[in-house]
C-alpha cells in the first residue's frame, strides 16, 4: 500500500522558517506530480506549490519568493522550505501526489496533514 507522510510542522514566530517534508512509501513504481496544499479551519484545501517529475515548480502568488519546493526522487521525498512566514500562512498543510504501483495506472493520494502555526 502506498502512503504519504508529512513532517516538519510546528509553531513559529512571524518572520521565521520551517521546512516541511513528505515521504512517499510503499510499493511505488512511479511518482509524477508532488504538491503541497493548505487549509485554514472551515476552509477547503488550496494549492500552495507543486512540482513535476521534471522539476518544474508552480507556486501560489501568496507564497512566491518565500517558499521553495524541491524533490528528491531517489528518496521519494518532497521538501517545502518556508521562509518569512506570517500569520496568514497558518493552517494544516497536506502533501499530495500522483503516483502508481507497478502494473497499475496513476492515482492521487493525500497525506494526513501537518499543522503550521505562525504567531505574531
Amino acid at each position: 500500500q502506498v502512503q504519504l507522510v508529512e513532517s516538519g510542522g510546528g509553531l513559529v514566530q512571524a518572520g521565521g522558517s520551517l521546512r516541511l517534508s513528505c515521504v512517499a512509501s510503499g510499493s511505488i513504481f512511479g511518482i509524477n506530480i508532488m504538491s503541497w496544499y493548505r487549509r485554514a479551519p472551515g476552509q477547503q484545501r488550496e494549492l500552495v506549490a507543486s512540482i513535476t517529475n521534471g522539476g518544474t515548480t508552480n507556486y501560489a502568488d501568496s507564497v512566491k519568493g518565500r517558499f521553495t519546493l524541491s524533490r528528491d526522487n531517489a528518496k521519494n521525498t518532497t521538501y517545502l522550505q518556508m521562509n518569512s512566514l506570517n500569520p496568514e500562512d497558518s493552517g494544516v498543510y497536506y502533501c499530495y501526489s500522483v503516483m502508481r504501483r507497478a502494473g497499475e495506472p496513476y492515482d492521487h493520494y493525500w497525506g494526513q496533514g501537518t499543522q503550521v502555526t505562525v504567531s505574531s
